[in-house]
């Protein structure tokens, strides 16, 4: 089985950065697997992903340190299998108890991203399921993650067709068309309507999360799921008026998965290891 041995480090000096590295996949067993921290006022944790069937030498597969609110992690690719996902607070030991842990698991060719939602005093880790089916000629598909806590429920719609309808706090919402050129997300909320501007493209896949800023109101995190035949793109680019999260890796991956990274921020690792390492679950 493919075996990860490549530790990648960046530390960008200025937002836009691009690294451009091959992704060693293509391997038709391999399946697609991301992070995100969802929870408004949960501090930033670190999280390991480890394989259950495969615990190696006590290493994790992988580990994503100091995740902040509004992170997406970049689509990584790993073996179809079982992993257990866990977070911890921000620079704690490795062998400490997570404060989360769930299992996961990926199959051939399918596409996962495993979420820490909710407030912290009931915070929790959803794991959702990714569609990167493409649309019709002419049109974008698109699905809502409400991550406000501002709004516990909201409408949405994009260039004039809904796509959410009474979505609470934490959840996603399904994916659905709508036209390429759509130019604005509108969020409602208790009445109020509030625009965002978004920038999609025909015959790509997007997922849209609503956040919390912090200087009040929202703004929305574009991610590009897919984009083509056989581009499978992974990472976030904020729209609208201002950020809730510096320091996310935003990434985009070309002609299969050679991905192009951008860290807008310094100091965030991403780590790969040759030997996975065993599952670990909260105490």
């Amino acid at each position: 089985m493919h075996r990860w041995t490549r530790l990648l480090a960046v530390t960008a000096v200025t937002a836009g950065t691009v690294l451009v590295t091959p992704s060693g996949a293509g391997a038709a067993e391999n399946g697609l697997l991301r992070l995100a921290h969802l929870s408004p006022d949960t501090p930033a944790v670190d999280v390991y992903v480890d394989s259950v069937a495969d615990p190696g030498d006590g290493t994790a597969l992988l580990t994503v340190p100091g995740v902040g609110y509004g992170t997406i992690s970049d689509y990584q690719d790993v073996p179809e299998g079982v992993y257990t996902v866990s977070m911890r607070e921000a620079g704690a030991d490795p062998g400490a108890p997570p404060v989360l842990s769930t299992t996961v698991q990926v199959g051939s060719d399918s596409a996962r991203t495993v979420a820490g939602v909710g407030r912290f005093a009931d915070l929790g880790l959803e794991v959702l399921e990714d569609d990167l089916a493409l649309p019709p000629t002419g049109q974008a598909r698109v699905r809502v993650v409400s991550a406000a806590a501002t709004a516990p429920t909201l409408d949405a719609s994009a260039g004039g067709t809904p796509i959410a309808s009474g979505l609470a706090f934490a959840e996603a919402g399904e994916y659905a068309p709508v036209s390429g050129d759509a130019g604005a997300l509108q969020v409602t909320v208790d009445g109020e309507a509030t625009e965002l501007p978004l920038d999609l493209a025909a015959g790509s896949v997007y997922s849209l999360f609503v956040l919390d800023r912090p200087e009040g109101g929202l703004t929305v995190r574009t991610v590009l799921d897919a984009a083509g035949s056989g581009v499978v793109p992974a990472g976030g680019v904020e729209t609208g008026a201002g950020g809730t999260a510096d320091g996310g890796l935003h990434s985009l991956a070309v002609g299969g998965l050679v991905g192009a990274t951008v860290l807008a921020g310094a100091g965030l690792a991403l780590t790969r290891r040759s030997r996975r390492g065993p599952a670990r679950h909260a105490a």
